[in-house]
């Protein structure tokens, strides 16, 4: 069925709320992007502020931001205008004063604090030069940040600060730059902004020392996010004849509009297929939502390239707010008696069509291809048990987690607690939970006020919750101005291998324990060009005692690969991590535009 999300606008009145720290989450190591911190250091920056400098609460704002980062990120810091006086006749050396005070390696704390400690403010303001040698000091290739904060625009122009973020685009470099402006007047503002929507990034005013507080952790903790997708090389054909055999693992590859793509699984006999495509679509505002419509469309083949007879397309009315749409189809053909191509064991072929695509996406996407086997069992454990899990509401302080910006670097959270984040406009972020057999789980996202962009302005969150095959169980979307808070609640079952066996669509869903995702999504908005970086809070409810789950035929089973690594394709080297560490495959929502393609096999009860 064709997937609906209806955007709805109700218009209310609020303020920033301040998002609590604590110990971070715990994390992948490449769920992270590189990200280098320019602080302005120029003359200026020695005006009052809260009883102290605009300089003493910039650096109070980064130690903050330092202190709460993930331990596995990479964080590095560059800074301007500590050199020279902001004299003219200084001038020359002070627009070639920057300097790199940290490199962006894994997160060191006390050099950090202490490079920021050092700082003195009183040169002159060489954005552009700094901003081109932050990004020279960034690792070569993936996804990059730059977050820079400044009380004043370019003073040493040329290089223009806004030009050579163009540029930097313009030379295919995967940076994003974000700035905050620290009570800046209108030409300022400008410029940054500038060098922010030329990179993909986000502007955001910080009106005094509390206030850039509040919202360097913020900027910087979604800055943070990667949107690279991983996985093993593959190349789908435009046959099915010469189609790539997809062996247990995660591979990659692209597709492009209207291009058909075919892998081939072999499916042992008794075994059921399940075969999920996941794109995620950049941001794109500014569409009419008559050209911002998206079709996946998926076909089964048999020996020799027999239609099965089974067409599924879904369709997304709403691609420009960055969403992930999913295709789905679930085989049990080989676990038929009976003669015929597509009965019994044997190699299936899958044909992925992108088949609608909306004004402005990229003419190619990233997809991933994931395999997985499930042996047969002897028991299959405790019947279906369709009661929701209820909601509790966790205590004690959250802890600040970075999702990421694909399935494949979702955030891992560690059970019932609550976790804090930052979610930009047109993102959509993932994190991942995991559910043994005969949990549950209910959590709530709680979209915190901002202060909006204007009475006018609003825009739709949305959050769903993802079986480990790929599958959407449940979702909630509500209207979201900013100006008040937002809670958005889903809830699953527990999961018992039985469920697979119910009538009912969405339990069925809920019949592999493993990783869980968790998907959250603020919109893009309307009546505004922008709205402030959004702080999230997801409370989580992870509950039910483990069940020793189904008996296997084999005794015990690697059910979706979580212990062995995809084999190499045509050659290619195996370097993707087992899959379900990253389960569902989709690359970057705002960086990285991507198609996730994912396969499993599930053999049935012997």
């Amino acid at each position: 069925m064709p997937r609906f999300r209806p955007l709805t606008i109700a218009l209310t009145a609020a303020a920033i709320a301040v998002a609590p720290t604590a110990t971070p989450a715990h994390a992948d190591p490449g769920q992270y992007a590189p990200t280098m911190l320019i602080l302005d250091a120029s003359g200026s920056m020695e005006r009052p502020d809260q009883g102290g400098t605009m300089m003493d609460s910039a650096k109070r704002a980064v130690r903050g931001f330092v202190e709460s980062a993930p331990a596995e990120s990479s964080v590095g810091l560059t800074t301007y205008g500590t050199g020279t006086s902001n004299a003219e006749a200084d001038k020359a050396a002070g627009c070639r004063d920057v300097q790199v005070l940290h490199p962006p390696t894994t997160l060191d704390k006390p050099g950090l604090t202490s490079a920021v400690d050092s700082i003195k403010a009183r040169g002159w303001t060489p954005m552009g030069t700094a901003l081109r040698q932050a990004a020279d000091a960034l690792p070569d290739a993936g996804p990059r940040s730059i977050v820079l904060v400044s009380d004043g625009d370019d003073t040493c122009a040329p290089p223009d600060p806004c030009e050579v973020a163009a540029e930097l685009k313009r030379q295919g470099v995967d940076l994003v730059v974000h700035s905050i402006g620290f009570a800046v007047d209108d030409k300022a503002r400008a410029q940054l902004t500038c060098m922010a929507q030329a990179t993909g990034g986000t502007y955001t005013d910080a009106a005094d020392g509390a206030a850039l507080e509040r919202v360097l952790p913020r900027v910087s903790a979604a800055a943070l996010r990667n949107y690279e997708a991983t996985g093993t090389p593959i190349t789908g054909t435009a046959s099915f004849a010469t189609a790539p055999v997809a062996e247990p693992g995660q591979y990659l590859d692209t597709i492009g509009r209207q291009e058909k793509r075919f892998y081939a699984v072999d499916v042992p006999a008794g075994a059921t297929a399940y075969f999920t495509g996941i794109v995620s679509f950049p941001r794109a505002p500014e569409v009419s939502i008559t050209e911002d419509l998206a079709a996946l469309e998926l076909r089964v083949y048999g020996r020799n390239g027999t239609s099965c007879n089974i067409r599924e397309r879904e369709l997304e009315t709403r691609a420009g707010d960055g969403v992930a749409l999913t295709v789905a189809n679930t085989f049990e053909g080989a676990a038929e008696d009976g003669s015929g191509d597509c009965v019994g064991a044997g190699r299936y072929y899958y044909e992925l069509n992108w088949d609608l695509a909306p004004t402005g996406a990229p003419a190619r996407l990233p997809v991933e291809l994931l395999v997985g086997i499930e042996p047969g069992v002897t028991d299959a454990g405790p019947p279906a048990d369709t009661r929701a899990t209820p909601f509790t509401a966790p205590g004690g302080e959250p802890r600040p987690v970075s999702g990421g910006g694909a399935f494949t670097v979702a955030a891992e959270l560690d059970g019932s607690g609550s976790y804090t984040d930052t979610v930009r406009p047109g993102e959509y972020v993932f994190y991942k939970v995991r559910l043994d057999w005969g949990q549950g789980l209910a959590y709530r996202v709680h979209f915190a006020e901002t202060g909006g962009a204007g009475r006018t302005s609003a825009t739709n969150v949305e959050t769903s919750l993802y079986s480990p095959l790929g599958r959407e169980i449940e979702s909630d979307t509500n209207a979201y101005t900013g100006r008040s808070t937002t809670d958005l609640e889903v809830a699953s079952i527990p999961v018992r291998y039985a469920n697979r066996d119910a009538n009912d669509a969405t339990v069925r869903q809920q019949s592999v324990a493993g990783w869980h995702y968790l998907a959250v999504k603020v919109g893009l908005p309307l009546g505004a060009d922008a709205m402030p970086p959004t702080p999230v809070r997801l409370d989580l409810t992870v509950a039910g005692t483990p069940e020793p789950g189904p008996v296997y035929v084999a005794g015990s089973a690697d059910v979706l690969g979580e212990q062995t690594p995809p084999a190499s394709v045509s050659g290619a080297p195996a370097t993707a991590r087992p899959w379900t560490a990253y389960a569902l495959g989709a690359a970057g929502v705002v960086l990285l535009a991507g198609l996730g393609l994912a396969v499993w096999i599930v053999r049935r009860r012997a």
